[in-house]
Parts: C-alpha cells; sequence; structure tokens
C-alpha cells in the first residue's frame, strides 16, 4: 500500500441503488480497488441538509454499504462518515478558510436549496446546503487523498477543495494538504428510460429509474416501455432515448450485441425490439449476480456491521492523524491520547 497512490469516494445513503449510480461512479470503484489504495465513504452528515427521518437514515445508510459490497467493493475500504467526527471537525477549521463568496457561488447551492424549497411545506434552508462544499472538502483532504474519481460536471468541487488546500497551506506557512487531482472517468450517460433528457435519478420517481437489485421482471418491463423516438429528433441525428438504450448496453459490457445493433443502426436496419432485448439482457445479468451476492449478505446483517464498523475504526485513524496535524499547524489544542 505504500508505493500506491489513495483514492477517495464518496456517496449519500439516499435509498435504492440504480443502474445510474452503478455505471456512473461504483462501477468504477470496484476496478481502482486493484490500482490504488481505497477510500470509499457513505456520507450520512450529508444526508441530512435536506428533509429526513433518522430511522429511514439509519436504514439508508446499512443498505447502501449492503448494495456496495454485493456489487464487489471490498469491506476494508469502506467506513460510515459518522463513524469518524473528525471530518465534522476538519469541516470547521476548513470553514474558517474558504469564504461566503465562493459557496454562494456553487452551483450545487442553488440547485439544492431550490430543490429544498419544493419538497418543503416552509420557507426553510438548511445553512448545510451552504456549507456543504467544505465538509465534502474535509472528505477528501483528511485522507491526504492524491485522487477524485470526478465527472466533468464535478469539477467545481474538486476546484474548491483544492483551493482551501491552498490557503491553509499559504496561510499556516506549511504544505500540509495533498493536493488532490481529478480522475476524470469516462462515465457513461445513463438517462431516465421515461425521459431521456433528463438523467436516471430516484427523486424524479420509480419510472425514472431502474433499480440495480430490481426482480427480472421488473427491468424487462421498464425497458420494454422505455421511450425512443420523440419525433424531435433532427433527422440524422440519434435520438435521445436510443442513445440511452444503447449507452447502457455498452455500459453493461455486451460488447459484441452493441457492435451489431450499432452497425444496424448505422445502415437503418435497427429494430427497436432487438435492441431493447438485448438492452435488458444485460442489465438483468448483472442485476442477478448482484442480487445473489446481496442475499448472502443479508442473511449475516450483523457480520457486515461489524465488519464495516471495524473497517471505520481502522479508515478513522488515518482522519484522526490528519486532524491532530492540522490543529498543531494551526495553533488549535490537541487532546493527548
Amino acid at each position: 500500500m505504500e508505493n500506491k497512490k489513495r483514492v477517495l469516494s464518496c456517496i449519500q445513503p439516499t435509498g435504492d441503488m440504480h443502474f445510474g449510480n452503478y455505471f456512473g461512479a461504483v462501477k468504477n470503484w470496484v476496478a481502482l480497488q486493484e490500482q490504488y489504495d481505497c477510500i470509499y465513504g457513505v456520507v450520512d452528515y450529508h444526508a441530512i441538509t435536506m428533509p429526513y427521518t433518522p430511522k429511514k437514515l439509519r436504514e439508508n445508510v446499512w443498505d447502501l454499504v449492503i448494495n456496495l459490497m454485493a456489487t464487489g467493493v471490498e469491506a476494508k475500504h469502506l467506513f460510515i462518515q459518522s463513524l469518524v467526527p473528525e471530518h465534522a471537525e476538519l469541516s470547521w477549521i476548513f470553514n474558517c478558510f474558504c469564504s461566503y463568496g465562493q459557496l454562494t457561488r456553487m452551483t450545487q447551492f442553488k440547485d439544492k436549496s431550490l430543490q429544498s424549497k419544493e419538497t418543503s411545506s416552509d420557507d426553510f434552508i438548511s445553512s448545510g446546503l451552504l456549507t456543504y462544499p467544505v465538509l465534502q472538502a474535509a472528505d477528501i483532504l483528511i485522507y491526504q487523498a492524491d485522487y477524485v474519481p470526478v465527472g466533468k460536471d464535478q469539477i467545481q468541487h474538486l476546484e474548491l477543495t483544492r483551493n482551501i488546500a491552498q490557503r491553509f497551506n499559504h496561510q499556516m506557512g506549511k504544505e500540509y494538504f495533498t493536493m488532490p487531482e481529478p480522475l476524470l472517468t469516462q462515465i457513461p450517460k445513463v438517462m431516465s428510460p421515461a425521459d431521456p433528457n433528463r438523467k436516471m435519478s430516484k427523486s424524479a420517481g420509480e419510472k425514472h429509474y431502474i433499480n440495480l437489485f430490481a426482480e427480472e421482471s421488473r427491468i424487462r418491463k421498464q425497458i420494454r416501455s422505455a421511450v425512443t423516438d420523440t419525433g424531435e429528433t433532427p433527422e440524422g441525428k440519434m435520438s435521445p432515448g436510443v442513445e440511452n438504450l444503447f449507452s447502457m448496453l455498452q455500459a453493461s459490457g455486451k460488447k459484441e450485441e452493441y457492435d451489431s445493433l450499432i452497425a444496424d443502426y448505422h445502415n437503418g436496419s435497427l429494430k427497436y425490439v432487438d435492441l431493447k432485448d438485448a438492452t435488458a439482457d444485460g442489465l438483468v445479468a448483472i442485476s442477478k449476480t448482484f442480487r445473489a451476492r446481496k442475499e448472502e449478505l443479508l442473511a449475516d446483517r450483523k457480520a457486515v456491521k461489524n465488519q464495516i464498523k471495524a473497517s471505520s475504526m481502522e479508515i478513522r485513524k488515518k482522519a484522526q492523524e490528519t486532524v491532530r496535524g492540522a490543529k498543531e499547524i494551526a495553533g488549535l489544542q490537541n487532546i493527548k491520547f
């Protein structure tokens, strides 16, 4: 591990994992485990910036942990954010090295504020939505991560993280925090089967996402009913719905089927029913494997919880070391253990 670069990535516990989550992030997490020293977090502190219920949050955390392990993420790489309180401590320190103006310009604050207004019965907007990116910076810098896997749309958050690290290092006169680099990944464009002009997402409702652990019949039904042509596509250009099906087929690893059907598309002989059947076959094959593994994990939830609590405590040691050093440099008091 000493010679391996460190990768840090986190995911919120928001309920069912769908194929957009898997193809967009988790599949890559599994692949990176071989090449890097990986640390992956289930970030429940982030989840409380929006209205929630405590019981559901706890359930979602452990459901996500089991789902991640079922897809191939190893327990030793996983931690739960609220089991590592140093994240919150470092976040406060970083709040003092980040300007209010920077935070108000973050696109996620604008988007989440609007979403909060739409889903809440009052005008309450949590200040956590504003300072969310600072906690995100702490998540990354607390492990001195070399790389953060991101898509191009997430570069803004990483730039803020780098800016906070630079300001802390400069003002304290010590190059303490590692400057994380983006690990740009080819993320498949997975859109809603019901509306291929919007990303696959749980927030839009059940018809807009395909559960990674759904029954075969459910997956096939959603793909069969997936939108293909809307009649608004310029001539000579692939429609968003057809493009989405091809994207999922390719991401599922069905290269031979993909090559054959894309050739049919280009020569004008593609039948949508063939494309939908091949896409459903690819998704069902992935889901079956993961569902079998998930059933094994669910049969011994206590063992899973013990594993993740142990891995969180081991990963916490890295966080404690970083925070102790940061407090020493910043002139703050440390508790001696």
